[in-house]
């Protein structure tokens, strides 16, 4: 089994950056969703209301971001160290966290783009926005903009065992970026992941504990390249792989540092391993 992809998202909700290595903190991949998209009442705008985001490509780099979509001017945005913070929420329900806003010109910016008011915040510190006791693996304020976990994994062999149920059902087959993964493995049997919850893995020379699987929501159904929206994976999901009321496809990983912060670099090729027992 290797590890087939590396991908993380800058901001919250936007078009994914492939990688071929990527650092591996202990709140996910560096420079993965640590910016989000909020409305004027500081909740987390993401695709589930506003697929617009496909269009947004972000990329970190050093000292802040650049700000691209098709036929707009690109946008620099420096990480706004200077400023105070506000509370914002990743989900009107989670708990608020301090975030510092990017400025007037990137919520201008991505007003424009997404035809909504709406500002550009960044999380300098990774902060618990979960309370204690809401998850099977509890990761602290160790996690960043991510729903849950810091980091998703997605297995390539079960995305083809889901195509196949998608061709019986007379519907096209859907790419791995509809699930958003980070980690995307190959040469594990489908659905093998199921039962790497509670162990731990080690892609390379990291290792990660398999926290449980991810529940998917409306976002899979959405194009990531044309933002059109449709009935699948949900329909295809629910009837074969309905656990109690989630829909799980892949699974949260945690990392386990090393020492303090210190965790590791991943590589696409890297082996990846199952704790045995």
């Amino acid at each position: 089994m290797r590890l087939a992809s590396l991908h993380t998202y800058p901001v919250k909700g936007c078009h994914r950056l492939d990688h071929d290595t990527a650092v591996t903190q202990p709140w996910g991949l560096a420079g993965d969703r640590r910016w989000m998209v909020v409305n004027d009442a500081g909740v987390g705008v993401t695709q589930r209301e506003a697929t617009g985001l496909v269009r947004l490509r972000a990329e970190p780099r050093p000292g802040g971001l650049v700000l691209r979509a098709a036929d707009r001017s690109d946008l620099v945005v420096p990480e706004p160290v200077g400023s105070g913070h506000v509370p914002v929420r990743v989900f009107n329900n989670r708990m608020a966290v301090p975030a510092r806003p990017a400025g007037p010109a990137a919520d201008e910016w991505l007003g424009d783009l997404l035809g909504r008011p709406v500002r550009l915040v960044w999380l300098g510190e990774p902060t618990r926005h979960l309370p204690d006791g809401s998850r099977p693996v509890d990761p602290g304020d160790r996690v960043s903009f991510a729903d849950a976990y810091p980091i998703l994994l997605a297995n390539q062999a079960s995305l083809a065992a889901l195509n196949g149920w998608l061709a019986d059902d007379g519907d096209e087959p859907l790419p791995m970026a509809r699930f958003r993964p980070n980690l995307v493995v190959e040469g594990a049997e489908p659905w093998a992941e199921d039962g790497w919850v509670g162990k731990l893995i080690r892609v390379g020379a990291v290792e990660f504990l398999v926290a449980g699987g991810c529940d998917r929501c409306v976002v899979t159904t959405t194009d990531q390249e044309t933002g059109v929206r449709g009935k699948q994976p949900l329909r295809v999901l629910a009837k074969h792989r309905r656990f109690g009321r989630d829909l799980l496809f892949g699974v949260h990983l945690v990392p386990r540092p090393v020492a303090g912060d210190l965790v590791g670099t991943l590589s696409v090729g890297d082996p990846v391993l199952v704790e045995t027992g």
